[in-house]
């Protein structure tokens, strides 16, 4: 299971648009409830600010992860961000984010959703790779980042 397998050029954004988490996470949803695994975007949108309210997706390191499982989707959707500015995000250490990845996945996936939210974390724990990411302009210059970001560190 590759990162790149549900991660397309069409669902990143490299000026995300937004002053707070809120709208961040409000422009993410709307770029991937553009994808036709998606059923009910009202659905998925509950589901990703219920998780959102359980505990913050700011893991770190200018780096946010918002998830959430629902079965208003036919398989994990996933979506790309840069931000136009850093975001206050209420981050585990209080940094602001720009760096945004959301993950939407079935209820009965948990084991596929877990596995690539380890994945994109470990990938995203590697400080150069963020480095890189955020001085990539295109979304096709991001998913060859990701594609062989993966191919070094998951061999």
């Amino acid at each position: 299971m590759k990162i790149t397998d549900y991660l397309s050029a069409q669902f990143v954004n490299t000026s995300v648009k937004g002053k707070s988490k809120i709208d961040v996470i409000e422009a993410m949803l709307q770029l991937i409830g553009k994808s036709d695994k998606v059923l009910d975007f009202e659905s998925i949108r509950r589901a990703v600010f219920e998780r959102e309210q359980v505990m913050s997706t700011g893991v770190g390191n200018g780096f946010a992860i918002p998830h959430g499982k629902s079965d208003a989707v036919t398989d994990i959707v996933a979506g790309f961000g840069i931000t136009e500015q850093p975001i206050e995000y209420d981050a585990l250490d209080d940094k602001p984010v720009r760096l945004v990845f959301i993950l939407v996945g079935k209820e009965n996936m948990v084991g596929s959703h877990i596995k690539l939210l380890s994945r994109v974390s470990r990938l995203m724990n590697n400080e150069s790779f963020r480095n890189k990411l955020l001085t990539l302009t295109s979304p096709e210059e991001i998913i060859d980042a990701f594609r062989k970001e993966e191919a070094l560190q998951f061999a």
